[in-house]
Parts: structure tokens; C-alpha cells; sequence
């Protein structure tokens, strides 16, 4: 609470100053009869003293609005003590329609625009913008010959001087009830804007962020001290400056829309002092009129490498499997049938086929089964194939320094084991089945100790059909063969991944987007034919691109379209079975041929074809059967 100071002209001012006190409990500091000479002085003397906010009339609160920068409530006469006064001058001249000479400032009076015809007077004003003005606007009155003048000291002084009856503005309590409250209503005001401006400081202070506040022309009216740490520069220095100036990054029409038509926010890189800052700026609109924005700047974070404690000489070789079963998404049924038969084959020894999608987790997979398995000491190596010459891929995997050699006790993934050459399966195939390592000249290398496993990106079955793939080594693999569904049709994992995904973009770039029901709906229905890769790359892309807080449908589905054209267009089965027609058109069509035959039943569908009726169901969406 304030201190309120009243300093008034006249002493009965103050009795009813105190009547009112009495009455209400206003917490007034100090009241004083002040003379109108001393007005400035004694006003500053209650500053000094403590006041926040000073009551005052008439010529007195005028000098002390011109000469302090304090609050001045000043006392305004009634209605109802105007008629007073008026009634007092009508007994006094004993005359209709008697001229009143009514002199003062205009903010100390109530509106008096019909009293000429409630009390048959003619009402003439005669009010000052100044101080200094204010006894010319009382010789003017007395020059036009007004029959009585209404006024302060002033006014009532010059009007004696000229022999010209006068009446002195007396107020009632009413009018200095009025001032009493209103000073209430100012300092409750001062308050509430002293803590908000205490809150803001305190954000400002404690924000892990630089925080810039731009007033309604964009120009800099206060930053915090991380922002001066991420400008290098000190608060001084660009109080007022455009932020243009000081951002020139800001300079285009985006930000030029969130100044004049409150745009919900924009976001933008920017490179300040060698230093990559993601950057808001948000407007501050105050009922439908941008008042100005807030620009905050997010560093941005270092990448760290994960696994860094991790102990021994294999992590120094770049050969640990971080991978835990307890990483995997495995909300939905069918991933959680997946990773049960995994960890059974976990026990094993034998070499594992796991097969999915591009973008589903089968490097992550095997590194769970090397992790539960006898050889999680060993080290834990992976090799892809892929557009590999059969020069390389020898090299790279069976030669003197290869990847047979570097995981020697431990595990080793080859990706893509479909992009092998002949020789090289063949040399797969004895390492396999007879645990030595073959070198270029035929040379057999005894007591390779390592478990094998292999990814394909096409289902095992379809590598039977290969010409160019050695019948043996398909049949030593198609023992411990895993498949890890596409994403799409484990839609508890997929909701999942992407809340997680979009919450982690979101906090990554110090950003806040929430999607609509149909938007999200939309993503759930994505084929995502690229999984849990897809997925964070397009989350990654719509946070950096949102402009709005909330992101509907048309948003999501632009950007779908813009990304993947055509990906999320509806396939016939027979379109399907064209596009994958080297792949597995057979097991497709023996599901289809088998459902029709038994009237779609799913249960006598599964029964026949000798597996489960979850299992049925799987390869039923993939094969766009439902």
C-alpha cells in the first residue's frame, strides 16, 4: 500500500478529510493546509516524505501535475454541490435569469451542460489550461459583467477587487469522498502494475533464455541479463534500438506481421556472435491491439555422445551395443509377440535373421539380443553390405582385420545380408556352420568364436526365390528368424512415437505446438512406409516450420503432401501386389485365395494355414487384406 497525501487550500477541508477517515479506514499518510505559493515545494516535501500519490484542487493540483511526476487525484465538485452554489448565488442577486461566472479548471467540475435550463441561469465558464492564466480567465469574467463568479481563492480575490459579488467552491464530503476513493483505486492500481512489473523481472532474471520486451514499434524497451550475455553487449546499449537493428535477421515481412496484426508468433534461426540461437518472437496483444512482443533466443544444445561412461576397451573400439529390450516401443500386442520370441532367441547361440521395414528397429533389436545374450562381454560389431563390391565386402567382413576378426568373442551384425555376393555367402555359410573364417586363397582360419545375425529389408521368404541367393545359407539362416512389424500396424507404438517424438522437438527448440484431434488422427492414419525414421524427421519438420501454436489438419496434411507426394494414397490389394511382385506376391495371394475359399473367416483362415490368428491379422493389414 501507498502513502497518500492530501494538501488542500483550506482548513474545513480537512475536517471533512477526517469525518471520511473515520468512517472508512483510507490509509492516508499526511494531510495539510498548504498555501497556493508554496504548492511545488510543500508537494515535493511529501514526496520526499514517502507519498506515492498527492489529492489536491484546483490551481494547486494543477502545479503539482506540471512540476512533480507524482499521481494527482484532484477533488472534483458535484452535481449536487454545484446546485448548492447555485442556489446560494440566486439568493444573493434576487434576480431571473441571473449571469454566473463560473472560473476555474475544467477537470475540477461535473458536467454542467443543462443547468442553464434546470435552474433558469445563464452559466458562463471561464476555464484555464494553466496555472498561470487562471486570474486573466477571472479579469475576463469580470470585464463581461457576469451579475457573481464562482471560484477558488483566485478568482473570488480579483471579483473583490472589482466590487463584484462572488461565492467561494465549497465542497461538501461527497466531493472529497469521491477524491478518497479514487486514491484508493490509483494506489490499488500502482500496485497491482508494481508486482506485475516485479513478476516479469523476476522472469526475466530466472529465464534460461535470452528475453527481449519490443514495444508496439518494434523497438527494444527491455532484455534480460541472458540476453545480454548471448549479444555481448550491456542493457545500455540497446535500450530503444530498433530490433531490427540489433536482429537483423528479423528484418522481412514475418515479423513485420506480428507487430501491426498480432500474428501468433514466428520462428527463426539466427547466428549471434558466433553463437546458433533459435528464436520466437510473440506478440503482446491487449484486447485486440498489439501492444508490442516478446522475443526470446534459445541457445542451441550441443549434441553429447551417448554412452560415454560406459566402460572397457570395446567402447574405445566403437564395438558396444547400447541397445536394451527395455528401449523398444512395445505397447501394441504384436511388437510385444516380437520381442518375446526375441529374447527367447537371446538364449541362443545361433544365428538370427531379422527382418522389418526400412526404418524399423533391427539394428536396435540385435543389439538387444547381443546385450541378453552369452556373448553381451564380447564386443558387438555391424556391417552392412549394401552397394558393396565383392572386393570390399571380403574385406570388410572375413579379411585379416575384418569384422569376423574385430568381434571375436562377442556378436556381429551383417545389414542387408540379402546384397552379399555368392563367394561371400558361401564364406558366410562356413563361418556359420563351421566356425572358421575363409580367406581369399580358400585358406580356412579355425576357432572363430562369434555369433552371427543378419537383417534383410525384404521378407526372408522372398530370399528362397533369389536366384542369386545360395540355397544353403538360406536354409542355416531361416532358423531364429524374427520379423519386427511396420509401424503402422502397431498403432499403440506409433501414437506413442509420436508424442514422444513431437515433445522432445518441442523442448529441444524451447517451443510449445500442440496438434488438433483430427490432425493427430490424421498422422495415425500415415502408411509411414519409412516408420520410426519418417516419423522423426517429419515430427523434426513440423516444429521448425509451425507458425501457430496449435497445428490442424490442413497444416499436417500440406506438409504430409509436400514431404511424401502420394504416400498416403489409398492401394488396392492388386496394386499392392504389383508394386511387391518380386518381393511376396505368393503368400499374398494364398491369404486372399484362402479367405475367399472359407468366406472370410479368419479363424478356419488361420487354422488352415497353420498359424496363429494374431499373426493372420498382421499379415493381413500388411498386405492390405482388412
Amino acid at each position: 500500500m501507498g502513502k497518500i497525501a492530501l494538501l488542500v487550500s483550506r482548513e474545513e477541508m480537512i475536517y471533512q478529510a477526517h469525518n471520511i477517515v473515520q468512517e472508512k479506514n483510507y490509509e492516508i499518510g499526511e494531510m495539510r493546509v498548504i498555501k497556493t505559493e508554496d504548492t511545488v515545494s510543500e508537494a515535493r516535501q511529501s514526496i520526499a516524505n514517502g507519498a506515492s500519490i498527492i489529492i489536491a484542487r484546483g490551481l494547486q493540483a494543477s502545479l503539482i501535475k506540471q512540476y512533480t511526476d507524482i499521481p494527482v487525484v484532484e477533488i472534483v465538485i458535484t452535481a449536487q454541490e454545484m446546485a448548492l452554489l447555485v442556489s446560494k448565488a440566486k439568493q444573493i442577486l434576487k434576480k431571473d435569469n441571473p449571469i454566473l461566472g463560473v472560473v476555474g479548471f475544467k477537470n475540477m467540475f461535473c458536467d454542467m451542460s443543462y443547468f442553464d435550463t434546470i435552474y433558469g441561469i445563464e452559466m458562463r465558464t471561464y476555464f484555464a489550461e494553466k496555472g498561470d492564466v487562471l486570474e486573466d480567465m477571472a479579469r475576463q469574467a469580470v470585464r463581461d459583467e457576469v451579475d457573481l463568479i464562482i471560484g477558488g481563492d483566485t478568482a473570488v480575490g480579483i471579483a473583490g477587487k472589482a466590487g463584484m459579488p462572488s461565492l467561494f467552491l465549497s465542497n461538501t464530503e461527497d466531493s472529497m469522498r469521491n477524491a478518497l476513493s479514487m486514491a484508493e483505486s490509483v494506489d490499488y492500481a500502482m500496485g497491482v502494475e508494481k508486482r506485475n512489473a516485479a513478476q516479469i523481472e523476476t522472469l526475466l532474471d530466472y529465464s534460461f533464455n535470452g528475453v527481449a520486451r519490443l514495444d508496439a514499434s518494434g523497438n527494444i524497451v527491455d532484455i534480460n541479463a541472458i540476453m545480454e550475455d548471448i549479444l555481448e553487449k550491456k542493457k545500455k546499449e540497446i535500450l530503444l534500438k530498433p530490433a531490427t537493428e540489433v536482429f537483423p535477421e528479423l528484418l522481412g515481412e514475418p515479423f513485420c506481421q506480428v507487430l501491426q496484426y498480432g500474428k501468433e508468433s514466428y520462428s527463426l534461426f539466427m547466428e549471434i556472435n558466433r553463437t546458433s540461437v533459435f528464436a520466437i518472437v510473440a506478440p503482446v496483444v491487449i484486447e485486440k491491439k498489439v501492444e508490442g512482443a516478446i522475443l526470446t533466443c534459445h541457445r542451441m544444445k550441443r549434441r553429447q555422445n551417448k554412452g560415454h561412461d560406459l566402460k572397457g576397451k570395446n567402447h574405445l573400439r566403437g564395438a558396444v551395443a547400447l541397445g536394451e529390450f527395455s528401449d523398444l516401443l512395445q505397447q501394441s500386442v504384436s511388437m510385444q509377440d516380437c520381442l518375446r520370441i526375441a529374447r527367447l532367441y537371446a538364449l541362443s547361440e545361433k544365428t538370427v535373421v531379422i527382418t522389418g521395414e526400412p526404418g524399423t528397429e533391427k539394428q536396435l533389436l540385435a543389439q538387444c539380443i547381443h546385450n541378453a545374450g552369452l556373448h553381451k562381454e564380447g564386443p558387438f560389431i555391424n556391417i552392412s553390405c549394401d552397394g558393396l563390391g565383392e572386393e570390399v565386402q571380403y574385406d570388410m567382413i572375413f579379411g585379416d582385420k575384418g569384422a569376423v576378426v574385430q568381434a571375436k568373442g562377442g556378436s556381429l551384425l551383417i545389414e542387408d545380408v540379402q546384397a552379399l555376393t555368392k563367394a561371400n555367402q558361401y564364406r558366410l555359410y562356413q563361418l556359420i556352420r563351421h566356425k572358421h573364417r575363409m580367406g581369399k586363397d580358400g585358406q580356412r582360419y579355425a576357432g572363430t568364436e562369434v555369433r552371427i545375425m543378419v537383417t534383410s529389408s525384404v521378407p526372408f521368404s522372398a530370399l528362397a526365390k533369389e536366384v542369386t541367393f545360395r540355397r544353403e545359407l538360406y536354409y542355416l539362416l531361416g532358423g531364429l528368424a524374427v520379423e519386427i512389424p511396420a509401424l503402422r500396424e502397431r498403432k499403440e507404438d506409433l501414437e506413442h512415437k509420436i508424442r514422444e517424438t513431437l515433445r522432445d522437438c518441442c523442448e529441444h527448440y524451447s517451443r510449445y505446438h500442440v496438434l488438433t484431434k483430427g490432425a493427430f488422427q490424421i498422422l495415425l492414419d500415415h502408411p509411414w512406409n519409412g516408420n520410426l525414421i519418417q516419423v522423426e524427421n517429419f515430427c523434426e519438420r513440423l516444429v521448425l516450420t509451425a507458425e501457430k501454436r496449435s497445428l490442424d489438419e490442413v497444416f499436417v496434411e500440406r506438409l504430409l503432401s509436400e514431404m511424401y507426394p502420394g504416400e498416403g494414397k489409398e492401394k488396392s490389394f492388386d496394386d499392392f501386389i504389383r508394386e511387391q511382385e518380386v518381393s511376396y506376391p505368393i503368400e499374398a495371394r494364398k491369404i486372399r485365395d484362402t479367405l475367399l475359399k472359407l468366406g472370410g473367416s479368419r479363424e478356419k483362415t488361420a487354422k488352415e494355414l497353420g498359424i496363429s490368428k494374431a499373426t493372420l491379422w498382421r499379415k493381413m493389414k500388411k498386405y492390405h487384406l482388412e
